[in-house]
């Protein structure tokens, strides 16, 4: 069975949960016979992905899918090798070769039914976009790189050479939580629009809209609950909302409670415990079907499995981080306590000013390793 974060994802414009000007924006750029390269920003879960995915069908027509290429950057930083996956996903015939994914034109943007492709929804502005033969060219595939915030100085330079010299047929989208982590001379060429967060009662009327499509009751004031927690993430009320559905929950305000005490809060502690248990890295080898895997583990394997799995940032890790430390979830005695908040202020701060969230919760992972190991010693002596 499909999520409802597919089955109920906008197919038109109007349909999404934005301010007018923005949805407006969002369909004249989709309609211009030379759109520009794009930049959309906003927090998690206001729909940049769902956003995209409308621009490349609108913009490429029924064979959208065939010629929309996307890359997570976040994913690509966190594994091995990344320059040259990078390298490999740009450049699909090897890093000397002059061929390139923005070089590349298909048949299908001269003519949408050239593939015979049938429409499985409906142009996204109310109407198919035109192409004028004595025009210049149109757009022949689109090139997607989510959460480009995260690619680091040397990709991003590497993309605005390749946006200069090999994209006149292709157009790139980048979207960012944080859209000051990306090189002026990218951002310079795209056109930025911004995303707001939805506001509650935007979201809990939503919310009422899919129960009701699903014919689910329930208690009142469950719903407006979910659309308060989700601090204007429309996903991850949705994500939620189907979650407690699915359980037979929603009869119920005190479920909401239970759920949100025993996913993330309980992860977050779990990190700070294993960190304070000079566990921050630790390997372990796992059985992957025939084959042995060595598997991260202690601190940051919870850390980047809750990441994952949640859609966290960065920022959000060390609000969840300050939310334990303060509810006194782990019973740390008022010198430890003092310190470990210490050391998440100053990370707080680096955070602001670093493209590598993740190096920036690990640090702060080690001086709560140190902080530990230190304090037990003194009790020791």
């Amino acid at each position: 069975m499909s999520s409802w974060l597919a089955v109920k994802a906008p197919h038109l414009f109007e349909e999404l949960l934005l301010p007018e000007p923005v949805r407006t924006t969002l369909r004249r750029t989709s309609l211009q016979a030379n759109p520009p390269h794009l930049l959309l920003s906003g927090p998690s879960g206001v729909g940049k992905t769902a956003v995209v995915r409308l621009l490349a069908r609108q913009v490429l027509g029924p064979s959208w899918e065939a010629r929309t290429h996307i890359l997570q950057a976040r994913d690509l930083a966190r594994s091995a090798g990344a320059m040259s996956k990078f390298e490999t996903f740009l450049r699909p015939e090897g890093s000397g070769s002059e061929d390139t994914l923005a070089g590349r034109t298909s048949l299908d943007a001269f003519d949408h039914t050239f593939s015979k492709v049938d429409a499985a929804t409906p142009p996204p502005a109310g109407e198919e976009s035109t192409h004028d033969s004595d025009a210049r060219a149109p757009v022949s595939r689109l090139i997607v790189i989510e959460d480009a915030d995260h690619l680091g100085t040397i990709r991003q330079s590497y993309l605005r050479r390749m946006m200069e010299i090999s994209s006149g047929s292709a157009r790139f989208i980048f979207t960012a939580h944080t859209p000051s982590r990306m090189i002026e001379a990218l951002r310079s060429r795209t056109q930025h629009i911004r995303l707001p967060r939805s506001s509650r009662s935007m979201i809990e009327q939503r919310l009422n809209q899919i129960v009701d499509e699903e014919g689910i009751r329930p208690v009142r004031g469950i719903i407006g609950d979910i659309a308060h927690v989700a601090s204007g993430n429309l996903r991850k009320a949705i994500f939620i909302t189907e979650l407690l559905a699915t359980r037979d929950l929603l009869d119920d305000r005190k479920n909401l409670q239970h759920l949100l005490s025993a996913t993330s809060l309980r992860e977050i502690q779990r990190i700070l415990e294993e960190a304070l248990r000079n566990r921050v890295h630790e390997w372990k080898w796992e059985k992957e079907g025939t084959k042995n895997m060595r598997v991260l583990k202690g601190a940051m394997g919870i850390l980047d499995t809750i990441m994952a799995e949640h859609h966290l940032e960065a920022e959000e890790v060390v609000t969840h981080f300050h939310r334990v430390l303060t509810e006194g979830r782990l019973h740390l005695d008022d010198a430890l306590l003092s310190e470990i908040l210490v050391s998440l202020s100053r990370c707080d701060v680096a955070l602001r000013r670093s493209m590598q969230g993740r190096i920036e919760l690990e640090r702060f992972l080690f001086e709560v390793a140190a902080i530990g190991q230190h304090m037990n010693a003194a009790k020791a002596s």
